[in-house]
C-alpha cells in the first residue's frame, strides 16, 4: 500500500468490525497482533492494565514516523480495536451464574502488515525502557488464525451477550454448522469509558465448521 493512503478499518475491513446484528458467517484472515493472556474480572485494575499496556505498543509503532523512523512499508492507518478472546476455567463451567473471576483471556491489538516480528520485538524493548510496566513481559506477538467464523453485532451491555449467543447458536442449528468451542472472540467497537451501557457495540464472533 503506498505511503499517501491511509488504511482505515472502519472502511477497508467493514465485514470484520462492522457486521449487522443477524447473525452471518465470514472467512477470518490471518492476523498479526501484539497479545496478553491473564485471568480473572475483566473489571479489576489488572485487566484495564493490560489494555493499556497494549495500546502504549500500538501507538508505539503508529507514531515511529513522527520520530524519523519509519519501517520500511509504512502507511498511515487507524488504529485497530481492542480485541478480546474468552474463555472459562474448568471448575466454573456448567455453573447456572457466570463467576467473572474465573474468566480465562487474551486480549490483543490487530498490528498492519508491515509490522513484523523483528519490528515488534524492538517496539517491544523500546517501550520497556521508557514505560517499564510488569505486565509487558507477558507480551505476546504473532499471528492467529480464526477461520470459517460465525459472528454479529451485539448491541447494548456486555451482561446482556447471551441474548445474541442464543440467536448465534440457533442459526447454527438452522444453517447446519457446528460451534467448534464455547471459546468465542469479542471486538470491542466502543469505548467502555465513553459510552453507556445501552449503547455500547461489540462483535460476538466464534469458530464454526459445517455438519457433515
Amino acid at each position: 500500500m503506498p505511503v499517501t493512503a491511509k488504511y482505515e478499518w472502519k472502511k477497508n475491513d467493514k465485514a470484520l468490525y462492522l457486521p449487522k446484528e443477524e447473525p452471518a458467517i465470514i472467512e477470518v484472515p490471518v492476523f498479526r497482533y501484539f497479545r496478553i493472556s491473564g485471568e480473572g474480572n475483566p473489571n479489576y485494575e489488572q485487566f484495564r492494565e493490560a489494555v493499556g499496556v497494549l495500546y502504549s505498543l500500538a501507538y508505539a509503532i503508529k507514531m515511529m514516523p513522527k520520530k524519523g523512523e519509519a519501517p520500511e512499508g509504512y502507511y498511515e492507518y487507524t488504529i485497530f480495536p481492542l480485541e478480546g478472546v474468552w474463555d472459562l476455567a474448568v471448575e466454573a463451567r456448567g455453573l447456572e451464574v457466570l463467576d467473572k473471576d474465573k474468566l480465562l483471556y487474551t486480549i490483543m491489538i490487530r498490528q498492519p502488515d508491515f509490522v513484523t516480528e523483528p519490528l515488534a520485538m524492538d517496539v517491544l524493548k523500546t517501550v520497556k525502557a521508557k514505560k517499564p510496566h510488569v505486565l509487558l513481559d507477558k507480551v505476546m506477538f504473532g499471528e492467529q488464525e480464526e477461520g470459517l467464523c460465525l459472528q454479529m453485532m451485539h448491541h447494548g451491555s456486555y451482561d446482556d451477550e447471551p441474548q445474541s449467543f442464543a440467536k448465534m447458536e440457533r442459526y447454527c442449528d438452522e444453517h447446519g454448522l457446528k460451534r467448534i468451542s464455547k471459546v468465542h472472540k469479542e471486538i470491542y467497537i466502543s469505548d467502555p469509558r465513553k459510552t453507556q451501557a445501552d449503547k455500547l457495540r461489540t462483535v460476538l464472533r466464534f469458530r464454526v465448521e459445517k455438519n457433515e
